[in-house]
Order: C-alpha cells, then sequence, then structure tokens
C-alpha cells in the first residue's frame, strides 16, 4: 500500500458519518477533533484569566473583585468554546433548543441542591456578604474564608482543620461574619479581688494593664467597671477593642492583659480572691487524744 493509498483511507475513516443533526453531518473526525479543540481552549482560557488577574493583583484590587472577574471569564470562555466547537462541525445551535430545555428540566428535578448550591456562590461573589480573609462563625466552627467556589466556601478552622460549607448554607442560616464592617472586635476580661482591697486603686491598675498593651485601640477607650459585690470577691471587668481578624488575636490581647495584671497586683499587694468558707460551730468542742484510746 502506497502512502497515498494509506492517506486515503484514512481521509475514508475519519470522514465515516456519525451522526445527522439539522440535515448536517458530524463525522468520525469531528468527533476526535472535539478533545483537542476542547484542549487548546482551556490552556488559552486558563492562560488568558491567569494574564488578567496578576495584572489585576499588581494593582492591589480587592482579591474578592479578582475571583469574580476570574469566575466570569471561565464562563464566558466555557461559553464560547462550546459555540467554536459546534461552529466548527457545522452543528447549528438551534438544532439544540428543544434538546437543552428538556434536559434542563430533568436535571432541574434531579440536582435542585447542586443548582441552589451554584446560584448561592454567584450571590455570595456578587453580593459579597461574605469575602476571601473574612472570619467567620457558622454554628459550631469558626475559621478564616481562603476560598468561594461556584459550590462550596473553602473555609480554614481555627485548629487547622478545613472545611468546605455548601454556599446556600452561609444565605439561608445565621452566619457571624466578625469583619464584614471592619476588623475591630470587642474584648473583656474579669478579674476578682479578695475583699478589703482598695477597689478606686484596682480599677486604676485594671486600667494601666489594659492601656500598656499596643493591640488596645486608643478609641474607642477602655472602660473598667466595678461589676458587682460577689460571693467571695468583688467583681471587675474591663473592656477594650483591637484591630484583629481572627479569634486567636482576641486570646493573645486578653492574655497580655492578664499577665500584666498578674505582675500588678503583686507589686501593690492585691490579692486575686479565691473561694472562702466561714464555718461558725454553736457549742463546745471536744478534743480526743488518740493515745489515750484502748483497743
Amino acid at each position: 500500500m502506497t502512502i497515498e493509498q494509506a492517506i486515503e483511507q484514512i481521509k475514508s475513516i475519519l470522514s465515516y458519518n456519525i451522526i445527522t443533526v439539522s440535515e448536517q453531518s458530524v463525522t468520525l473526525g469531528d468527533i476526535l477533533f472535539i478533545p483537542l479543540l476542547i484542549g487548546i481552549g482551556l490552556l488559552l482560557s486558563k492562560w488568558l484569566i491567569r494574564l488578567i488577574s496578576n495584572r489585576l493583583r499588581n494593582k492591589k484590587i480587592d482579591p474578592n473583585v479578582i475571583h469574580l472577574v476570574e469566575r466570569i471569564l471561565f464562563v464566558i470562555a466555557i461559553t464560547v468554546i462550546i459555540i467554536s466547537i459546534l461552529d466548527f462541525i457545522n452543528v447549528p445551535i438551534a438544532a439544540f433548543a428543544f434538546l437543552s430545555g428538556a434536559i434542563a428540566i430533568g436535571f432541574g428535578f434531579g440536582a435542585q441542591n447542586i443548582i441552589n448550591n451554584f446560584i448561592s456562590g454567584w450571590i455570595l461573589m456578587w453580593e459579597r456578604p461574605i469575602r476571601i480573609g473574612d472570619f467567620l462563625e457558622i454554628e459550631d466552627a469558626k475559621g478564616l474564608v481562603e476560598e468561594i467556589n461556584t459550590r462550596s466556601t473553602r473555609i480554614k478552622r481555627v485548629d487547622g482543620v478545613h472545611l468546605l460549607i455548601p454556599n446556600s448554607k452561609l444565605l439561608e442560616n445565621t452566619v457571624v461574619n466578625w469583619t464584614l464592617v471592619d476588623q475591630f472586635v470587642r474584648c473583656s476580661v474579669k478579674v476578682g479581688v479578695a475583699y478589703g482591697s482598695p477597689a478606686k486603686k484596682v480599677a486604676e491598675l485594671i486600667m494601666q494593664a489594659t492601656t500598656e498593651q499596643v493591640e488596645a485601640l486608643k478609641e474607642p477607650k477602655p472602660l473598667v467597671t466595678f461589676d458587682d459585690f460577689g460571693d467571695n470577691a468583688l467583681m471587675f471587668e474591663v473592656t477594650f477593642w483591637i484591630s484583629s481578624r481572627v479569634e486567636s488575636g482576641l486570646r493573645i490581647a486578653k492574655s497580655n492583659v492578664r499577665f500584666r495584671l498578674e505582675e500588678l497586683f503583686e507589686q501593690n499587694d492585691i490579692v486575686v480572691a479565691y473561694p472562702q468558707r466561714d464555718i461558725h460551730i454553736d457549742g463546745s468542742l471536744k478534743l480526743i487524744n488518740s493515745e489515750s484510746k484502748s483497743y
């Protein structure tokens, strides 16, 4: 067999009619060429999206805006690839109008949750009630938003575990967003001192321990309150604000205040209270000498 005969045979095989859509023949060659078109289209799309994203990052655009632009460009790219493939194999888009409608109805009934999460993902990216970098509290979980996808949102919990939460759950349930408007978080530290301690001096030391911390904001000013005459102590509380995106910053700030309070109380002979009980006995006590016992 000559080369020309082999080429003609290959052309004949590739020209074999697989299916006819609206009087347009779809050959074996068209079917085999589709994966190549898809691969080239996806590579070009990813390269273009990455190029645009890098330029936006260099201009210090909000990461949430960049993420939304990437998703929109990806959807546009997929649409262009599908239309290009249909045009390449000479299949009119109108031919799929009825078929696509039937598929959409069937898919809608069978995948309601997927569609719900998909639409919720676009709402989250467009309205931005939750953004990348926000610190969320969802039921018993607390964590930092790392990525918002079209189906789910990835959150890194405070213990390092990653959670994938369906987007619809973020819209339908109550979510505490610690950093929705700003990064300011209010802290409070409670302490009880022994009865007989000078209350005003204690309040001054608590204020000193708080204002010495670099994390504590000057505005709003820290506030020290004499809360109550407790069972075993005079109860004080200080509230102050810090700028923090994660819960660990809150815990560290409170810990630093407690460390400094312990030092100041020791220097001024102020005792942190502990449970005490006074016992009153009516009548007399009789001491028994254990050595006088006879066995």
